[in-house]
Parts: C-alpha cells; sequence; structure tokens
C-alpha cells in the first residue's frame, strides 16, 4: 500500500456525528491542528495558521469515539490521509481527510480515565480482523482480564508472605 499516514494534535472542532451504515458505524468530526512557534523577539509561544480536517471512524472505533469525545477536547488522530478536490457552484474546492486508524485523548492536557468497551458479536473470545480478511483470536474471554487477575493473585500471595512474616 501507498497509503500517506499522519499523527496530528489539536481539538475537536464540531460535534462528533455518529451513524450507522451498511459496512457498520461511522463517526465523523472536524479536527483543528494550529501550529505554534517562539518568537525569540517577543520571548512568546505565538499561534500560527489553523488547518483543519475532516476525521471519520468506522466500526468500533467510531462507536467508542462518539461515546468518549466532545468538542474542544485535545487529541492525537493517526491514521490515512486523503486530499480531494471537489467542484461546487463554479468553485474549486480542496478537502482534505483523515481515515482514522487511532485515536486518543492528549494526555499532556488533562487526564483521561480507560474504561473497556464491552464487545458484542462474533464471540467472547473473537473479534473481526481489521483488515476485514477473517478472524482473529484476542486472547480470553473480555469479562475476564488477564492482567487483574494476575495483580489480584500478586496482592494476595504478598499479603500471605506479610501475616506468615509477622
Amino acid at each position: 500500500m501507498n497509503d500517506t499516514t499522519v499523527t496530528l494534535v489539536g481539538n475537536v472542532a464540531t460535534a462528533v456525528e455518529y451513524r450507522d451504515t451498511a459496512t457498520g458505524g461511522v463517526a465523523r468530526f472536524r479536527f483543528a491542528v494550529t501550529s505554534r512557534r517562539w518568537d525569540r523577539e517577543k520571548a512568546l509561544w505565538s499561534d500560527g495558521p489553523t488547518s483543519f480536517y475532516t476525521v471519520s471512524a468506522w466500526r468500533s472505533l467510531g462507536a467508542n469515539l462518539a461515546a468518549s469525545v466532545s468538542v474542544g477536547e485535545p487529541l492525537l488522530v493517526h491514521g490515512r490521509l486523503r486530499v480531494r478536490e471537489d467542484e461546487r457552484d463554479g468553485q474549486r474546492k480542496t478537502f482534505v481527510d483523515v481515515a482514522a486508524l487511532a485515536v486518543g485523548h492528549d494526555l499532556s492536557r488533562g487526564t483521561a480515565a480507560f474504561r473497556r468497551a464491552a464487545r458484542s458479536a462474533p464471540g467472547p473470545d473473537q473479534e473481526r480482523d481489521p483488515t476485514g480478511e477473517g478472524m482473529a483470536v484476542l486472547g480470553p474471554a473480555p469479562d475476564r482480564d488477564p492482567w487483574a487477575g494476575a495483580a489480584a493473585d500478586a496482592v494476595a500471595e504478598a499479603a500471605t508472605r506479610l501475616v506468615t512474616v509477622s
């Protein structure tokens, strides 16, 4: 593939619109990226021009994005860049779109609490391969987090040692 992938850091400019389609749900929003530059003469940071992108996220990423993101929030968006031109009312316009592969809050500007999304079809320990070519085995069922069990076992073992030593 010769896709151009980009990672953008900016803010959500419009409300996330989510809709179901025949090929799965899609979330769309406008994303504003403003460059910042250090002005040596004034010894201050100054804002440069703002670029706007239309971001689309499909299937579970789109559903999770619609449930998690609001206008004004700082995000990192990683995806495939596509520039297209269209002629409307006799004027040529250029549009810059990003098909999101991953989206997350910019933690350099705030905090977030991650909640694992409940999985639905095709099964408790399988999920559709993101390439759309088949099924991918993910491991244990989603209701049993292997790390939570390991952490609980380690805490119980440490507590047992403390009681034994005392």
